[in-house]
């Protein structure tokens, strides 16, 4: 599905999302139409699903991290998307995964400091619907972040 310039077009604008397609098509050596084009085309196929901003939750002044990992009791036919509706009403809540497995339900919530953290869990999370178990993963460091594909 992807050729070398295509791959080449991926790769850089990996490297910096910033850049403007005609500072692209210049870098890798190609006419602004032609990146303009292949951009397109790469959106059209669903290869490019948009550009994101990425937030430093630090730096807003969210310190805590937690990975949240659920298994739901299963006894109602729509436990999974009743849990999901509800904690798509909670603000700190930034990531949601659902897994096959033992493990139902991932969340990464966000928190300014260890007492916001306690209000919340208490507050918000361990009111959601459906909760069979949860295991909490207070986050120490993050190691690698890196949603770069190799192409």
């Amino acid at each position: 599905m992807l050729d070398d310039l295509d791959r080449r077009l991926l790769r850089r604008w990996q490297a910096d999302p910033d850049l403007h397609v005609t500072e692209l098509a210049a870098e890798i050596g190609i006419h602004q139409s032609v990146a303009t084009r292949r951009i397109d085309r790469l959106r059209e196929a669903g290869v490019l699903r948009g550009v994101h901003g990425v937030i430093d939750w630090k730096a807003l002044g969210y310190a805590v991290e937690v990975s949240l990992r659920f298994t739901l009791e299963k006894s109602s036919p729509r436990a999974l998307d009743r849990f999901l509706a509800a904690a798509e009403g909670i603000p700190e809540v930034v990531e949601m995964q659902t897994f096959l497995g033992r493990v139902d339900v991932r969340l990464a919530v966000v928190a300014r400091d260890l007492g916001h953290w306690q209000t919340l869990y208490r507050d918000r999370i361990l009111t959601l619907p459906h909760i069979a178990d949860i295991e909490a993963l207070m986050q120490v460091a993050r190691v690698k972040t890196d949603a770069v594909l190799p192409v």
